[in-house]
């Protein structure tokens, strides 16, 4: 079949180039039974002209990227493997980080305890109870050290998955790896950082919008100059999805809050090209298969719109949304919970079919506790299966000219842009959030959800239908108690080992930044390397920012 001008110069201009840098994985994909597997199929295949083909779905890794970020996606390199993972002390998550990784594990990603995230080191009273339970606990400078041993930093990428505290732990890993000799221009990695999506659906806030903004987008600028290979945010729709959001607004949301902080970072006086290339996005998985896939494509195509059309920017990398996505936790079931292997698995199919380029699949148990070391790596398994061995790898976005997902990939669009539109309409995402809008729709949609589980309309495996008597509770992993009190006593012996003095004067000089209009992230990294614990940096900015109270929503 004739190739079409717009496939020829696709491949041209755009494949040619992609090889050449990333190679891809063996010279031919070949099926079990010999034949070989294309790397891509457009309308010209099968003898049709499509002429919404072109500007509507186009070629992976061009504008407007609704079939992939890359050129050859998977058939180059797999998506990244990045299974989140941390608990207890800095030593027992090192040492889950590094049996992760001797499995095929491609990434890391971490999980910090709530005071960790809430800016509180483990000897304050409001940590009491919570140091080492659902992450880690990182205090010092000491404790990324620990957590970070033998890890090759300038050789795999680090998720942190953190939102209010972001700098300071970013500040805590570049320091770490200062002291080990690395350049920081070897270091990749991504923090979180997304600190709207926890005003509209999880609460690990601690300023107000304005100044909490600001710390975001001065981590944008210092990143950009000093640590260029890190993704300075991840604009997270994924728990605005486990606070009961549909698809539709989990999308519409999340690029909304990403309009919010583009427009800060020029606000700020930052172009746009300068910066946009290192945003992020995290979404959710769930069960509706192709409408999952639907949602990966839509988003890529929306955000390149938007770029390109309200951000004016000029260059491919900055309209191009680099996805990583995590399988949905609240889909998850306490009872029978090896039946979570198979929602996992088709919630992980989705993400790749849709074109992630990194996951994390939840473990069997994770409704119950975190996960021990047998069910994260079944967890990892699953992702290896589906790479190695499913066949869905060796071509590129396979499901591409489906009638039903075309449709569903517009339906996605077309809901996203009217929340988006009627956002705009508020005044943009900060002025939404303090009208309680997202906040409203979400509660709405949450209910609507439970109420379809409790009168059977929807049908939960396990829950409300094919309920089993003898339900038996699997091996758990359990949190001792007494970590919390080994945290303490050994941040304790690092504040009476360290230079007090130095600290406080370090602290000082943030305070005094964050007075003014300084971009704080030289003077946070300068405090962490005098060794300031994260609770004090968290202290400086509240006595300057003050404290952020959530608006009652009705």
């Amino acid at each position: 079949m004739t190739k079409n001008d717009d496939r020829i110069s696709w491949e041209n201009d755009v494949l040619t180039k992609a090889k050449e840098r990333f190679p891809e994985r063996q010279p031919v994909f070949k099926g079990a039974d010999g034949d070989e597997r294309p790397r891509l199929l457009d309308p010209t295949d099968r003898g049709v002209s499509d002429p919404r083909y072109r500007d509507h779905v186009g070629y992976p890794g061009q504008y407007p990227f609704t079939r992939g970020a890359q050129p050859t996606m998977y058939r180059a390199r797999h998506w990244t493997m990045r299974q989140y993972a941390g608990f207890g002390t800095a030593a027992e998550s090192n040492e889950r980080y590094h049996y992760l990784l001797s499995q095929g594990q491609t990434g890391l990603s971490v999980a910090f305890d709530l005071p960790t995230q809430m800016g509180y080191d483990s000897n304050h009273s409001m940590a009491a109870g919570e140091v080492g339970k659902v992450g880690v606990a990182i205090d010092t400078i000491e404790d990324m050290e620990l957590l970070l041993k033998d890890l090759p930093l300038d050789q795999v990428s680090t998720s942190m998955t953190i939102n209010a505290t972001a700098s300071t732990l970013l500040a805590l890993y570049v320091a770490t790896a200062k002291r080990r000799g690395i350049s920081l221009d070897r270091l990749a990695g991504t923090v979180q950082n997304d600190i709207l999506k926890e005003y509209i659906a999880r609460g690990t806030y601690i300023y107000p919008p304005g100044p909490s903004m600001r710390v975001i987008t001065d981590m944008f600028a210092w990143c950009a100059d000093h640590v260029p290979r890190w993704n300075t945010i991840s604009i997270s729709g994924y728990h605005i999805r486990e606070a009961g959001s549909t698809a539709a607004q989990e999308l519409g949301f999340t690029l909304a809050d990403g309009i919010a902080y583009v427009q800060a970072a020029l606000d700020a006086g930052l172009d746009v090209d300068q910066f946009a290339g290192r945003l992020s996005f995290f979404f959710n998985v769930h069960n509706d298969l192709l409408e999952e896939v639907a949602k990966f494509r839509a988003a890529r195509r929306l955000w390149a719109q938007l770029m390109k059309e309200r951000f004016g920017a000029k260059i491919a990398r900055s309209m191009t949304m680099r996805i990583h996505a995590q399988v949905a936790g609240s889909t998850l079931t306490a009872q029978q919970p090896d039946n979570n292997v198979a929602r996992v698995t088709l919630q992980a199919l989705a993400a790749v079919l849709g074109g992630t380029n990194s996951l994390h699949t939840n473990a069997r148990d994770e409704a119950l506790a975190l996960p021990t070391e047998t069910s994260a790596r079944i967890a990892l398994r699953t992702q290896q299966i589906i790479a190695f061995e499913s066949g869905v790898a060796d071509t590129v976005d396979p499901l591409a000219g489906s009638y039903y997902v075309e449709e569903l990939t517009d339906r996605v669009e077309a809901g996203a842009r009217r929340y988006i539109e009627t956002i705009d309409d508020l005044g943009g995402m900060v002025r939404a959030i303090e009208q309680g809008y997202p906040q409203r729709e979400i509660q709405d949609a949450a209910y609507q959800a439970q109420r379809a589980v409790e009168t059977g309309a929807a049908v939960v495996v396990g829950v409300n239908r094919f309920t089993a008597e003898d339900d038996s509770e699997p091996e758990l992993l359990r949190v001792d108690p007494s970590i919390e009190r080994e945290q303490v006593a050994r941040l304790d012996d690092f504040m009476n080992r360290r230079d007090g003095q130095g600290a406080q004067q370090a602290l000082l000089r943030l305070k005094s930044a964050a007075e003014g209009s300084e971009n704080l992230m030289p003077y946070i990294l300068d405090s962490v390397e005098n060794e300031a614990s994260l609770g004090e940096i968290a202290d400086s900015l509240r006595d300057v920012f003050g404290l952020y109270r959530e608006r009652v929503v009705i």
